[in-house]
């Protein structure tokens, strides 16, 4: 399905018929229409991945840092495969290669889902009972317990009769490979398409389009994070489990999702995505790819913009893979020799490092700092902050294309509005919210503000002799507005009715805070009442979507300039080779780290079925609000002193075009009009056979 690539007669003295006008036109468009929508469904599988990382923590046990490895497995695929399939894929049929690209991403994906029908069900801590019968009284307070927490040390849980099994078998692993699956497959889709776009657009629309796909590709994220608001509230067992027997809420810090059908969702969406491109030319109709043997091979190299007075390249068929192979290191060493591309590299590599580890882990400071359900969290991030960047993107494409920016325009436009972002963020740290009242965890048991990390504080007079377990995390919310571990812990002597709606009587510690001797219950589940955090929580909401919109203004200029600084031969490798240093030196271990620096404020770890430390139940949210913001914002600093040299170095670099420009200028048009004279065929097709930039203008 080549029809482009074979060569067609020319007429004498003439335009191109219109046909192969409008065929030039409707195929970018075409393009453009199949790249956008490949972009989406990358964009929503991806971030959908992050939507449901508090899900995967809990699922499978596994503190934050492991989830970082995990969603930096995503960086890893394309390490494997990106700097090769950017250089010889532009050589290629590019759009199939895209094809193929999509197949493995859909294929990753569906591996992503495979864990949750190969994993026994999920079963939680919980002490409360399931059965529906409300009539029978069942103490939460033991007279004796196999882990008894005054001892000091509590022995590891016996092994239950599906624990060897599970040991043996890490099931995140599977979601590791189905990342790195997605990472390979994703690899040539933004280097060979943006490439693509570029060599066949007008260079004035080029920013435009590109500018549009880069749009669309951010309202992915916008189905992504509401589809994982939407499956954050179904139960991860649904139809196989009595809903009524469960006694945890979507807020509770024990939930978990059906973090799987989402991903069964995206993997068709990503399939479908792969088909168009199958019937798609190498190369569209453009100057240089139908040159005539009358042609001059300058002419077939470079197109002259009749309007712009511009020069836009054109690959040229390539010998054979030797040839392509030997070329490569030397193109990698002419590129990596230009210092405003390896300057950028710099900038945009701490930039890349302080923004992943944001967005990553943005949703769960959320739920844990402001107290919001996984579900709610989610459906912020895909309703009101995604949407906000996606309209920046746009209209920094707008203004790039309506102003005209020159390089360094736009370096100093992406800039201004990164510094404003950064002040704006600085507010952040003044939106906090205070520790959940946690007895013998964040206050004492008398209800006075203090922290106590040691397990045996969490045993006191009113519940020494119930001989309770310090391992479990089975909260109840007491009258007083206090949270308990458990109901043991908080010296509760009786309870009545099942799941949810079970009720805790006799509470004797809710006593000892001084609510007096009466007959204190408590409710399932963590209190919830922080008036506060529930103050400040929409002012945050406001600053993040301003701040965010304000930051991405600036990306689509930003990106246009890593294409401008590079020679036009250059601009594929140059494309790929920025998207495997970013995600190799950002993408992989941004998560990691900032997933690693949060478990350290994890003040109550969760226990495995089988023993050994699950995820974190509680974190010190004042802590973890430092950490959060402080190492994103910290890494930005940085890479604002590398941005002063950077226009060093960039205004140099524009000197040294502009005079080499005017001293081949004259040279040039002398020898083009010499050759226009010579090959009237050739030159009559130049001119009428690119698109009506006024038809590229209005997709």
């Amino acid at each position: 399905m080549e029809p482009h690539d074979k060569e067609r007669p020319l007429p004498e003295n003439g335009p191109l018929p219109p046909k192969t006008q409008a065929s030039c036109c409707s195929s970018l468009k075409m393009f453009l229409v199949a790249l956008s929508f490949a972009y989406f469904a990358k964009a929503l599988s991806g971030s959908y991945l992050k939507s449901t990382i508090t899900q995967l923590e809990r699922r499978f046990d596994i503190p934050s840092y492991l989830i970082g490895v995990i969603d930096g497995s995503f960086e890893i695929g394309n390490l494997l495969v990106i700097a090769f399939v950017s250089y010889f894929g532009a050589k290629l049929h590019r759009p199939k290669i895209i094809a193929i690209g999509c197949l493995l991403m859909a294929l990753g994906t569906f591996l992503i889902a495979m864990p949750h029908f190969i994993i026994g069900r999920y079963k939680f801590e919980t002490s409360i009972p399931s059965s529906a019968n409300s009539t029978i009284s069942l103490s939460p307070c033991p007279v004796s317990s196999p882990d008894v927490l005054p001892t000091g040390e509590s022995p590891v849980p016996s092994a239950g009769p599906g624990c060897e099994r599970e040991s043996s078998l890490s099931m995140w692993i599977y979601v590791f490979l189905g990342n790195v699956l997605r990472g390979i497959g994703e690899t040539p889709v933004q280097p060979l398409g943006i490439s693509y776009i570029d060599d066949h657009a007008r260079p004035d629309n080029a920013a435009f389009y590109i500018g549009c796909v880069q749009t669309v590709s951010i309202i992915g994220p916008i189905f992504g994070y509401l589809l994982g608001s939407l499956c954050a509230k179904i139960y991860v067992d649904i139809g196989f489990v009595d809903m009524e027997s469960i006694s945890i809420t979507p807020s509770d810090a024990r939930w978990v999702g059906a973090w799987w059908l989402g991903y069964l969702i995206a993997g068709a969406i990503t399939l479908i995505s792969a088909i168009p491109f199958w019937f798609l030319p190498k190369a569209l109709s453009v100057p240089g790819s139908h040159r005539q043997s009358g042609c001059p091979p300058q002419q077939s190299r470079f197109i002259t913009d009749s309007i712009h007075g511009e020069h836009k390249y054109v690959p040229e068929e390539p010998a054979n893979f030797p040839e392509m192979a030997k070329e490569f290191l030397p193109s990698l060493k002419n590129l990596l020799g230009n210092p405003v591309y390896f300057l950028y590299l710099c900038v945009t590599i701490i930039q890349f490092n302080s923004l992943i580890g944001m967005v990553t882990y943005k949703p769960k400071y959320i739920e844990e700092h402001y107290g919001q359900s996984a579900s709610k969290a989610n459906f912020l991030m895909g309703a009101i902050n995604i949407p906000a960047v996606a309209l920046g993107m746009f209209l920094g494409g707008v203004v790039m294309k309506k102003f005209k920016l020159s390089i360094m325009g736009a370096a100093k436009f992406a800039f201004g509005t990164s510094l404003l972002g950064y002040f704006l963020s600085l507010f952040f740290f003044a939106m906090g919210c205070e520790n959940s009242k946690v007895a013998g965890i964040t206050v004492s048991y008398k209800g006075a503000d203090v922290l106590a990390h040691q397990e045996a504080s969490q045993v006191t007079d009113c519940n020494k002799n119930c001989l309770c377990s310090g391992k479990d995390w089975d909260p109840v919310c007491g009258e007083n507005g206090i949270t308990y571990i458990s109901p043991c812990l908080a010296g509760c002597r009786v309870s009545t009715g099942s799941g949810k709606n079970t009720v805790f009587d006799q509470c004797q510690c809710l006593s000892a805070a001084g609510w007096g001797p009466g007959n204190l219950t408590a409710t399932v589940g963590h209190c919830r009442h922080r008036g506060g955090c529930d103050r400040v929580f929409p002012y945050f909401l406001a600053l993040s979507v301003i701040s965010s919109f304000v930051i991405s203004l600036g990306g689509t200029p930003g990106y246009m300039l890593l294409i401008r600084c590079i020679k036009p031969e250059l601009k594929s490798l140059a494309l790929g080779f920025h998207t495997l240093t970013t995600r190799t030196l950002a993408g992989i271990p941004a998560p990691i780290y900032f997933g690693a620096i949060i478990d350290t404020t994890c003040l109550k770890w969760g226990r495995k079925r089988c023993g050994g430390k699950g995820a974190c139940r509680i974190y010190d949210t004042t802590a973890y609000r430092i950490v959060y913001l402080g190492l994103t914002l910290g890494l930005r600093t940085a890479s604002f002193f590398l941005c002063a040299l950077g226009f060093v170095l960039l205004r140099r670099h524009v000197r040294r075009e502009e005079k080499s420009s005017l001293a081949n200028g004259g040279t040039e048009i002398e020898s083009l009009t010499k050759e226009e004279n010579s090959s009237l065929n050739c030159d009559q097709f130049v001119r009428n056979s690119d698109c009506d930039p006024d038809r590229e203008t209005r997709l």
